[in-house]
C-alpha cells in the first residue's frame, strides 16, 4: 500500500551495473519506487502505458534509438511524464535538444546519489533539475539580441526558468509576488508564440533573445 503513495519511476540506462545502482538509489527513498528498468529505450516505450511512470530517467547514449528521440515519443505518447536525462556528456548542443523535445531535467553521471534524489524531489516540486555545469552553460549560451521582444525583467525571468528555478523561487529572486511571476511567463509565452517552457527557451536559444 505504502508504494501507491511513491512516485513511479522507469530507468533506462543501457550500462547495467549503472542500471541496477539507479534502480537501488531509487528504491531507497520512501518517495520514490522504480517500476521498471530497461537497456533500450524501445523496450521502455512497450511498457510505458502498462507501467504508467510520473518520472524517467533516460540515457542519451542508447543502442537503437537515443535518448533524446525517445524522450520525444514518450512526450508524444504521456504528456505529463517527467523525463530527466541523466548522461555523461555536458555538451551545449544536447542540453538544448533534450529541453526542446520535452526534458524536465539534465543531470550528469557523475551527480552522487544526493544529488540524483535531489533532482527527482525537484521534479516533483515543479523544478527542472540541472547539474551546476551545465547550469552554466545554459546562462552562457544566452547572449542579447537588440531585437528582442522580452522586456528586461521576462528575459530574467526565462533566464530563471532555463536554470530549473520554480514559479515560487522566480519571485523570491526577483523580489516579485507569484501573480507578477506567472503574468511575466504568460507574456514570454505570448510573444514567443509558444505554450510551453521547453519551446520558449528554444526559441530564446536560437534567436539569441535572452
Amino acid at each position: 500500500m505504502r508504494d501507491l503513495l511513491k512516485r513511479r519511476v522507469i530507468i533506462v540506462e543501457d550500462d547495467k551495473i549503472l542500471r541496477e545502482s539507479y534502480e537501488t538509489i531509487v528504491n531507497s527513498s520512501d518517495k520514490f519506487v522504480s517500476v521498471g528498468a530497461y537497456r533500450t529505450s524501445e523496450e521502455a516505450i512497450a511498457d510505458l502505458t502498462k507501467k504508467k511512470p510520473d518520472i524517467v530517467l533516460m540515457d542519451i547514449e542508447l543502442p537503437g534509438q537515443n535518448g533524446i528521440e525517445a524522450t520525444q515519443k514518450i512526450k508524444d505518447k504521456l504528456p505529463n511524464v517527467e523525463v530527466v536525462i541523466v548522461t555523461v556528456y555536458e555538451d551545449n548542443d544536447l542540453v538544448f535538444e533534450a529541453l526542446k523535445v520535452g526534458a524536465s531535467g539534465y543531470i550528469t553521471k557523475s551527480a552522487n546519489y544526493l544529488e540524483l534524489l535531489s533532482a527527482l524531489e525537484e521534479i516533483v516540486k515543479g523544478g527542472a533539475p540541472m547539474s551546476t555545469k551545465i547550469a552554466r552553460m545554459v546562462i552562457k549560451n544566452f547572449h542579447q539580441n537588440p531585437n528582442s521582444p522580452l522586456t528586461k525583467r521576462e528575459k530574467k525571468v526565462l533566464e530563471l526558468l532555463s536554470v530549473g528555478k520554480t514559479y515560487s523561487q522566480i519571485s523570491s529572486t526577483l523580489d516579485i509576488s507569484p501573480d507578477t511571476s506567472k503574468t511575466h511567463i504568460r507574456n514570454i509565452y505570448s510573444k514567443l508564440q509558444v505554450n510551453k517552457k521547453s519551446d520558449a527557451i528554444d526559441v530564446a536559444n536560437k534567436n539569441k533573445l535572452i
